[in-house]
């Protein structure tokens, strides 16, 4: 069974009438339980438990020293190509709209990677628009050969895969798996995506898992905030997580709770996801899965990432650029419009000053080959 059955049982939920029902003692309550269940994190994502953000962002903070310590890992994003053939209405890659399409060869992919080393950075995530010809397998396996000269974790962000693929990459050099299931509801997920290979609903959801039975180190999984009442989709972002750690006890899982941001196209997001639902959510995910990793982007602005290191954050991304070849000056449009510009060195600067401590590499990859 898959996390795509796991999911329809929710199928007919009525989360208002659920809501309805919560009140501040159930909240508090459950703040103080020492393991959650999955009705536990819906009541800590109900409208009752604003009231109570205070004890829960004490109590989070607890649990994230406890797991976590005073650190944040620190990535930062590299866009091999823009190509796209998927019609996704809210992305600024999508096949209809009209920008500058371009694809990095390796020689550009090797001075990219050396203007980004050349922070200390060890982590890097690596993202392409959805387009299998453009982007084949093989391409990206030539850059990930380009970057393992620089950087100890290459994750990947791309269209989703067959397991062999994944195990392919893996072999290669690629321990991490980005993926959004952008929408959980799967009526509006169609909606959303009218047409390309995208609109496949299943295959993408079930991402995760083929990479995980790959062999992948670890994986991160998120919903896009603003396409659907965030609530329903913090839910099942954080069923999804659980639903991987639990089946793969040896792969690191991690959410993302990005809010949408102004890009080409300017797909108006239909459900607002104010500061408040966004530190509601981060809180009452890291009660739910204590160990789960966090990561906050640069769509976030300075001063609410400053805020959110103390709220269960565990990874951000520094020194950011969406657009391909944009530490190269290339004149390309980016997927989105970055709120956080800050570089490398301001980052840690910012996490010095608030005692914790910027980690730039956590892994290394045992190489096979003799000494």
């Amino acid at each position: 069974m898959s996390f795509y059955e796991e999911i329809k049982k929710y199928a007919l939920f009525d989360f208002e009438s659920f809501f309805e029902r919560i009140d501040v003692r159930d909240v508090r309550k459950t703040i103080a339980r020492s393991r959650l269940s999955e009705r536990d994190y819906l009541i800590l994502l109900s409208p009752t438990a604003e009231q109570c953000l205070e004890e829960m962002a004490q109590r989070a903070h607890r649990l994230t020293i406890q797991h976590f310590g005073r650190v944040i890992f620190l990535y930062t994003p590299l866009y091999l190509s823009n190509y796209c053939v998927n019609h996704c209405v809210y992305c600024g890659f999508q096949v209809n709209n009209k920008m500058e399409r371009k694809k990095l060869n390796f020689s550009e992919v090797d001075e990219e990677a050396r203007i980004i080393a050349a922070t200390g950075l060890k982590h890097i995530l690596i993202l392409t628009g959805e387009s299998r010809k453009d982007s084949p397998v093989s391409y990206i396996k030539e850059c990930v050969e380009v970057l393992k000269k620089y950087f100890t974790s290459i994750s990947i962000e791309i269209y989703p895969m067959d397991e062999h693929e994944y195990a392919e990459l893996i072999a290669a050099g690629v321990d991490g798996l980005t993926i959004y299931q952008e929408v959980y509801d799967e009526n509006i997920y169609s909606e959303l995506h009218p047409a390309g290979p995208k609109r496949n609903y299943r295959y993408r959801m079930e991402a995760p898992e083929r990479a995980c039975r790959a062999g992948i180190r670890t994986v991160n999984v998120g919903a896009l905030l603003g396409l659907n009442r965030w609530r329903s989709e913090a839910f099942f972002t954080g069923l999804h997580a659980d639903y991987l750690q639990n089946r793969f006890p040896d792969v690191e899982v991690s959410i993302s709770p990005p809010r949408m941001r102004p890009h080409l196209g300017g797909f108006p997001p239909p459900f607002a996801v104010t500061d408040k639902n966004l530190v509601q959510y981060m809180l009452a995910f890291r009660l739910f899965m204590p160990r789960g990793g966090i990561t906050v982007s640069t769509r976030e602005r300075a001063g609410l990432r400053d805020h959110l290191i103390k709220l269960g954050a565990t990874k951000m991304s520094a020194g950011s650029s969406t657009s391909v070849g944009g530490r190269l000056d290339f004149d390309s449009a980016g997927q989105f419009e970055i709120s956080d510009e800050r570089s490398v060195s301001e980052m840690a600067m910012m996490l010095y000053s608030q005692g914790y401590q910027p980690v730039y590499k956590d892994w290394q990859m045992i190489s096979e080959e003799p000494p």
